[in-house]
């Protein structure tokens, strides 16, 4: 169970926070999400469910146009891992995106809202077949045979294709994704490509470290190319056992406009304080700014008019297991 209060100082019209994730709602309570994972790991077929409401799942399967039943549903596919493969999984069905730093539940990520290259730049999840590999003592590897980007039912090929591989040490990992395919535009489709790249860190105990950068380059049949860029990093602080700062700061350039709405070079700072009341019941408070270079937020009725997007958020999150 996952809900929060967003207070926008901007106050804008319609309570909605522009290029946010599911933190959109501003002025008002909003159940992000409400859900419920059943998992049974292949021995050797298995399978992976994630079921659930709430504005999290309105906005992750927006784009389901032709499969409305499927936005109740974030993953669902089964797999298959026989011990003679040496660690190999098969998993088909619907299954999240190898790309972003961030993840879709908010208590596996260290901020409550995500960054603007979580939300612009890469999908949430993909349909099809993938393949997961360790490889050797350092690497894993992974590849994705996809019907494009947050669509089930999209009437394209499987012409998408993910391709992943994660170096670990003790201390670091830096993971690269690929995806190349068709846009889902099918009277305009053209070639889609994205380069994401994530370094963590993990100096000590008490502090890790992370840096994103993604490449979102989409070359339409009859209309001009276009691309996105930026940077984002964090670094979460374990102050206590109970307690945890993440400050963020990003930067993202839309040159063409084609993805915000607007031509525009973006940033946005985020503190966000995190407490353990309990062991699965935690605390949030974050204070967000998005900055852009072209007036583009909501101030009141003032659609377009300001440059800044002020926001500050309470949030709370449970989380309920079988025993052990």
């Amino acid at each position: 169970m996952d809900a929060y209060y967003s207070l926008g100082f901007n106050h804008p019209a319609g309570h909605v926070s522009l290029l946010r994730a599911f933190d959109d709602k501003a002025n008002q309570f909003e159940l992000n999400m409400a859900s419920i994972t059943l998992d049974y790991g292949p021995k050797p077929i298995g399978f992976h469910l994630d079921a659930g409401v709430g504005r999290a799942f309105d906005i992750m399967s927006a784009t389901e146009k032709d499969a409305t039943g499927m936005r109740f549903f974030k993953q669902a596919y089964i797999s298959v891992k026989p011990s003679s493969w040496k660690g190999v999984e098969v998993d088909f069905g619907r299954f999240v995106s190898f790309a972003s730093a961030e993840v879709i539940e908010t208590p596996n990520n260290w901020n409550y809202s995500r960054s603007l290259l979580f939300v612009w730049c890469t999908p949430n999840y993909h349909f099809g077949m993938q393949v997961k590999a360790p490889i050797g003592a350092h690497l894993n590897a992974g590849a994705q045979w996809v019907a494009g980007w947050n669509n089930v039912v999209t009437g394209a090929t499987y012409r998408t294709v993910g391709l992943t591989g994660a170096w670990t040490t003790p201390k670091a990992t830096w993971t690269n994704t690929y995806y190349g395919g068709p846009d889902e535009n099918k009277a305009d489709r053209g070639m889609r490509n994205l380069w994401d790249s994530v370094l963590a860190l993990n100096p000590n105990p008490k502090t890790s470290v992370y840096l994103n950068f993604d490449y979102l380059h989409n070359s339409p049949r009859s209309t001009a190319a276009y691309r996105i860029y930026g940077l984002v990093g964090a670094a979460k602080f374990q102050l206590t056992k109970k307690r945890a700062l993440t400050p963020r700061l990003e930067w993202m350039n839309d040159e063409s406009g084609r993805v915000t709405g607007a031509p525009q070079r973006l940033k946005e700072f985020t503190l966000t304080g995190t407490y353990a009341f309990l062991d699965r019941l935690s605390g949030w408070l974050e204070f967000r700014n998005d900055w852009s270079n072209q007036p583009f937020f909501n101030r009141g009725n003032q659609l377009g008019s300001w440059k800044t997007q002020p926001t500050l958020l309470v949030g709370m999150v449970a989380l309920i297991k079988p025993a052990k």
